[in-house]
């Protein structure tokens, strides 16, 4: 049986910002949260937040000082898991062991990992991989649903810049499926996808309008930010609608980097999103209708 909340997602209204953002701390939000979850739940958020992680892997690899503090692993720990892989999950040590291996020769050409990590991608491509075949595993909805939404927004996204810039999109694609399919074979202007992807006008139009990068971007978080929005619709107290908020939250802690208005603007509405006693409300309504 899923547990309910409802203390929790009642509290998380009394977090408040100052016109400047002094104060707001994701990081110790997902803490406090993660620190009332029972272990399967708790299990769950730490796949929503290795995303980051991901990034931060890639990062690292590359010699970049970029480094997100929302993952699961400090940087210190990450740095030991590129050289010896022992606390990621199985589908990202894999990865990282298998590329080191081949840039050191000890890679026979049957080697079984092969089938499933190809070591003529980018190191970036494959860990992304990964990560979303490591949530598709995941015994949340939340979490398999998030990632498929999110691995095809950025597929989308990455085929209609390549196809702007005159690339090849199959190549650039992480993972497979319908949608990879279609992205890589049509030559329709939305990839034949609009009556399968709600949003592709509004992604085709970010993607192409005016060249201020900043505004593509957070046109793009909205796609994101109203998916973590329809995933979680109908979940009230439970660790799909805290899921939803965590998503949302990675989004206001972004913003709040880029662009403190943006950042002010989103923190407000995650805020009155939460609207615990209509929640309560709506809830007992659909309870009384099952019974």
């Amino acid at each position: 049986m899923a547990t309910n909340y409802y203390c929790l997602v009642a509290s998380l209204r009394d977090y408040q910002l100052d016109g400047d953002l002094k104060g707001f701390d994701a990081r110790s939000i997902i803490d406090e949260i993660a620190g009332e979850l029972v272990p399967a739940d708790r299990k769950a958020l730490g796949a929503l937040l290795l995303y980051h992680d991901v990034c931060n892997l890639v990062n690292l690899r590359a010699g970049r000082e970029a480094f997100s503090t929302l993952g699961n692993f400090s940087r210190e720990e990450l740095a030991e898991e590129l050289v010896s892989p022992s606390k990621l999950p199985s589908e990202l040590a894999e990865v990282i062991a298998l590329f080191d291996e081949v840039a050191k020769g000890e890679v026979d050409a049957d080697d079984p990992r092969l089938e499933r990590v190809s070591v003529d991608s980018s190191f970036e491509r494959e860990i992304f991989a990964a990560y979303y075949r490591h949530c598709a595993k995941s015994k949340c909805r939340f979490v398999r649903a998030w990632a498929e939404a999110d691995r095809n927004l950025r597929n989308i996204s990455v085929a209609l810049t390549a196809r702007r810039k005159g690339l090849s999109i199959g190549e650039r694609l992480v993972g497979g499926g319908e949608i990879v399919a279609q992205l890589g074979r049509s030559s329709a202007v939305d990839f034949g996808l609009k009556g399968e992807v709600g949003y592709i006008d509004t992604l085709i139009a970010a993607l192409s309008e005016g060249d201020n990068l900043l505004e593509k971007e957070h046109r793009i978080d909205m796609i994101r930010w109203n998916m973590a929005e329809e995933l979680s619709l109908f979940d009230y107290f439970n660790v799909n609608m805290l899921l939803g908020y965590v998503a949302r939250l990675c989004l206001v802690h972004r913003w709040a980097t880029l662009d403190g208005e943006k950042g002010k603007e989103l923190f407000r509405r995650l805020v009155a999103s939460l609207g615990a006693g209509d929640k309560i409300a709506e809830a007992e309504r659909r309870y009384a209708e099952e019974r």
